[in-house]
Order: structure tokens, then sequence, then C-alpha cells
């Protein structure tokens, strides 16, 4: 009988230190380089008719400022239910004059802050198959535009308690300038 001679074999050992190597940089790299999903929300405010003793059905509030989103552009009311102006679409693009709400919107704020009153809301009406673009597009064109301050851009708060509402389906748009002389055009 031939007797063989087992060797007793030692388990090699694993050496992973290369490996964690790779991973002490691979994870960080991976990580900066990873896109974070970003979700902003948009606060909007409910008015507050019960603290507003001001606003009453025979007196409305003469400084309430409502922007009323059609397909064919924008009117902007105030007080509430007035026409202040009609915005109408580019012509060029077929697309919503953000830029002209904008400067009209502007030009409310300046108005407002000249008769020392300090408005902070306003009502944003939009019809039942108003885009959602569009709705977001107006609530960030009222809540605030750029200026330039001390040659840096920034932020400029416009009205930034921002309400929702249906639009009046019974009302069209309607661009023929304002008939009043006291509304600016």
């Amino acid at each position: 009988m031939l007797r063989r001679k087992h060797k007793h074999k030692q388990e090699a050992e694993l050496d992973i230190t290369s490996f964690m190597n790779l991973m002490i940089v691979l994870v960080p790299v991976l990580l900066l380089s990873m896109v974070f999903s970003h979700i902003t929300v948009l606060d909007l405010k409910l008015p507050d008719l019960a603290a507003d003793s001001s606003s009453t059905p025979d007196k409305p509030d003469q400084y309430s400022l409502e922007v009323v989103i059609y397909k064919e552009g924008f009117v902007i009311n105030q007080p509430a239910g007035r026409r202040l102006r009609a915005i109408p679409v580019n012509a060029e693009t077929g697309e919503q004059d953000y830029e002209t709400l904008s400067q009209t919107l502007q030009a409310v704020k300046a108005r407002l802050e000249e008769l020392s009153e300090e408005k902070r809301d306003i009502v944003v009406l939009s019809q039942k198959d108003t885009d959602y673009q569009t709705l977001v597009s107006v609530m960030d064109t009222a809540r605030s535009f750029k200026a330039v301050v001390a040659a840096n851009e920034v932020d400029a708060v416009l009205f930034p308690d921002i309400s929702l509402g249906d639009a009046p389906a019974n009302l069209a748009f309607d661009a023929s300038p304002v008939a009043e002389g006291g509304a600016a055009q």
C-alpha cells in the first residue's frame, strides 16, 4: 500500500487592500458627479377674508390685485374685477408675454409704494384648461423679478403672497383699451 503524504495546505488570505482603496476613491467621485433631484415648493396663501376689515361687499379693497390667465393673454385687474390692463399673447411667437406682465406688475408695485401702501398679495385666476407651466410661470413672474443692485443681479420681491382661483367663466379676453381715464395702459 502506497501511502501518500498529505501536505497540509495553508489557506490563502484574501488581500482586499487594493479593492478598498479603489472603493475609497470611487464612492466619493460617484457621489460628487451624481445629479440630485431638486424639488421646488411654491407657497400659496388663501385670502384671509375674516381678518380683512377694510374689504366688505359694499366697499371692496381698492388695492386688491388680480391676474386673470386666458389663452389669448393676461388681464390685470385693480381693484378686483376692474380691468387695469390687458396683455395679449406675443404676436410673433404666439406665447404668453411674461416680460410685459412683469413690467406691468413692477409699475403697479411702484405706484402702490408711492401711495405708501404695502401690498404683498395677489390673486391669480385661471381657466380650467390653463396649462400647468403657464400657471407656474405666472406665479414666478408675480412673485419676483430680476433687478441689478450694486452690480449684482438679485431677485426683487413683487407680490410673494399668491392666492389661486378660477377665472370667471362668463368673461372672455378683451384687449381693447380701458375706457376709464384713471387706469394706466
